[in-house]
């Protein structure tokens, strides 16, 4: 959706009175605590992930320094089931990028008929993400780290299956 279209369906009525400037100011207030509220999910989402993949490769740990050899299907299948919980980690975290980025449209063109343009100027300062020397993306980063979680749990698969582990 671009720029006109958002301005189009965002603002259907084009009269304002005495009141209009405060409404649209409150529901940029409200849309900015929703937008917050999406990084907090996603941080705590991350958080989660994380967590699963720390734990899931101590008991990995735990279970072939126990169990040895009589341990490689069950550390077979919970490498398997990590990599497609990392793959659903990656996909929530596109979903994430992808809400955020809507919001973040929205969000400017709200500012477009407010006296300033606190985000999207903020944006202009840091390069639109394009610079890497003055902002680069969290979710550029954020996207990265359930495919090296994927990478490991592959290195270590083969590593079983090749008896190496």
């Amino acid at each position: 959706m671009d720029e006109k279209d958002i301005n189009t369906k965002l603002f259907r009525d084009s009269s304002e009175d005495d009141t209009y400037i405060e409404h649209l100011l409150e529901q940029y207030k409200l849309y900015i605590n929703s937008h917050e509220k999406v990084s907090d999910r996603r941080q705590k989402t991350n958080e989660f992930f994380l967590g699963l993949n720390t734990a899931l490769l101590a008991a990995l740990g735990f279970i072939v320094g126990k169990f040895g050899d009589s341990s490689a299907l069950l550390v077979s299948f919970a490498l398997v089931a990590g990599m497609v919980i990392c793959y659903f980690w990656y996909r929530i975290i596109y979903s994430y990028k992808g809400l955020n980025t809507g919001k973040f449209k929205v969000i400017h063109a709200i500012e477009s008929r407010l006296p300033l343009s606190l985000y999207d100027t903020e944006w202009d300062v840091l390069g639109r993400g394009e610079d890497k020397e003055k902002y680069w993306p969290f979710s550029h980063i954020e996207i990265k780290i359930p495919w090296v979680f994927i990478l490991l749990y592959g290195i270590i698969l083969a590593a079983q299956i090749y008896g190496l582990i």
